[in-house]
């Protein structure tokens, strides 16, 4: 747990929207290889490795791609429109700082605000509707015009990546922006340092993708290897209003969005749990889709999954707990190796 909470912390210290995670990528190549894997990079930006073990392959994956926007325009006054990456809410990131990056290479700060934030001067500042279209980026450059800011190198469809503010505390919660889903790309790789330190083998043939294109639908829509007929998305387990799941447990997920998991699968999960100890609930999301369905939709035959630690106020300042972490890695464990 303490190597996976280091990951986290790192994982979460790379901006990594959809559509921007080369450097996030590149980090996992890097820390695999140090693991004693051979990763791979697929064309479309994201990673597997092959963990061991034989027989009928089983693809864990989680994403490490997270919302975000990019610059949709430059207004006249020199403060910058955004366009959401994802399913990013406006609301969720007012007064949040944040990162511009330009093509050139170069980086700005600044804070994502109401237009005319100021409460002594705005007569309708609480009643105002927080939208991308009444909400801008200050730049922290002495910026007065579009001219000035153009100037800078900043364009329209430049990334800007807010602060996820990762904060563990002494009882053991996880406040961050972006858990969902660099919290189980963590885990899994806790997972693989467990299997490499320990000498394990997996009882079948075990992969994991870490996804670049999950927030926007398609991260899994590609790159299964052939021989795998299982599919195991860990991602972030709902927490709120009709759930049982808390942020101690593991969530293992019945149903989405999206329909149905597989009923084998989701029942050997839930039987391994309950066997193993692991403190766990069974839950619907009303409001969710996975990697294991975008493989689905793509012609991928095989069953699957999905588990994950729970995680409240999701896309927005999430939090969870050290326990549901390691309870999803207790699952994953038993699951795997049992």
């Amino acid at each position: 747990m303490d190597y996976c909470l280091e990951q986290l912390k790192k994982l979460c210290a790379i901006d990594s929207p959809s559509g921007f995670t080369e450097r996030v990528a590149e980090y996992l190549m890097g820390e695999l290889k140090a693991l004693g894997y051979e990763p791979q990079k697929t064309r479309k930006g994201g990673v597997v490795a092959c963990l061991g073990g034989q027989g009928e392959g089983l693809l864990l994956m989680s994403h490490v791609d997270t919302l975000g926007a990019v610059v949709s325009s430059v207004k006249r006054d020199g403060r910058l429109a955004l366009s959401p990456v994802g399913g990013l809410r406006a609301e969720n990131c007012e007064a949040e700082n944040c990162l511009v990056y330009t093509r050139a290479g170069k980086t700005y700060s600044g804070c994502f605000q109401l237009e005319n934030a100021s409460v002594h001067v705005n007569d309708d500042y609480g009643g105002k509707k927080r939208k991308f279209d009444t909400m801008e980026v200050v730049l922290d450059e002495p910026v007065k015009t579009s001219e000035d800011t153009r100037a800078l190198g900043i364009e329209v469809g430049d990334f800007v990546c807010f602060d996820p503010r990762t904060v563990i505390t002494e009882s053991g919660y996880i406040k961050s922006r972006f858990l969902d889903d660099k919290l189980s790309a963590a885990i899994l790789l806790a997972y693989a340092k467990r299997l490499k330190e320990e000498g394990t083998t997996p009882k079948r043939r075990v992969y994991l993708h870490f996804t670049v294109y999950e927030e926007v639908g398609h991260g899994a829509s590609a790159s299964v290897p052939e021989d795998v007929v299982e599919l195991l998305s860990v991602d972030m387990g709902c927490v709120g209003g009709g759930i049982t799941c808390t942020e101690r447990e593991v969530s293992i997920c019945a149903k989405d969005s999206g329909g149905p998991y597989d009923y084998a699968v989701t029942s050997a999960l839930v039987e391994t749990a309950r066997k193993a100890g692991v403190a766990y609930a069974v839950d619907v999301y009303p409001h969710y889709g996975s990697d294991a369905e975008a493989s689905l939709r793509a012609g991928c035959d095989a069953r699957h999954g999905l588990i994950g630690p729970g995680v409240y106020a999701s896309h927005g300042y999430e939090r969870a707990h050290t326990e549901g972490a390691e309870n999803t890695l207790k699952l994953l464990w038993a699951y795997t190796t049992g």
